[in-house]
């Protein structure tokens, strides 16, 4: 059953589609992943860490609605059903248990990495099949990247080289 008749040209919609499917299921695993280490971080720098967390999974949370609301608004159902997320997903997870402090920024720093690289496989698929599409994770991957490089800035030393 076709509720929403997409504008798009059939393979258009299918690359488009896919892109944005892909998108929501590591968006939604990107707020898993955020929580479990929020709820499970221990060590020093605790406080700040977890905060910042926090951030992480409100805007994967947001995108992953602006990413489903696209897709629906093309006349692609969206699917983030756990057993979809728990099937599909790819990126670098955390392990059971407590996590240092250290390992949860070195686990945020690769697992948003992965992301990146992901959706700017995706920037690319969606560039001539759908522009707006395309822009919309491009901004994604602008507020992933901000996301990563703070983390990135949580564990550099004094004694590190910079570049």
């Amino acid at each position: 059953m076709t509720v929403v008749k997409s504008t798009l040209p059939e393979e258009a919609l299918r690359v488009t589609g896919t892109a944005l499917q892909d998108t929501l299921v590591d968006l939604l695993g990107l707020s898993l992943i955020g929580k479990q280490a929020h709820w499970n971080i221990v060590g020093p720098r605790f406080r700040s860490i977890h905060l910042q967390l926090d951030e992480v999974v409100t805007a994967a949370r947001g995108h992953s609605d602006t990413v489903a609301e696209r897709a629906a608004a093309l006349g692609v159902s969206p699917d983030g059903r756990p057993e979809t997320i728990a099937a599909a997903f790819a990126l670098p997870s955390t392990k059971d248990g407590w996590l240092r402090d250290t390992e949860v920024v070195e686990l945020m720093v690769e697992s948003l990495g992965s992301a990146v690289d992901r959706l700017r496989e995706r920037i690319e698929a969606t560039e001539k099949a759908d522009p707006v599409t395309q822009d919309l994770l491009i901004a994604v991957t602008a507020d992933l990247e901000k996301q990563r490089w703070m983390f990135q800035a949580e564990n550099h030393s004094p004694g590190q080289a910079d570049g």
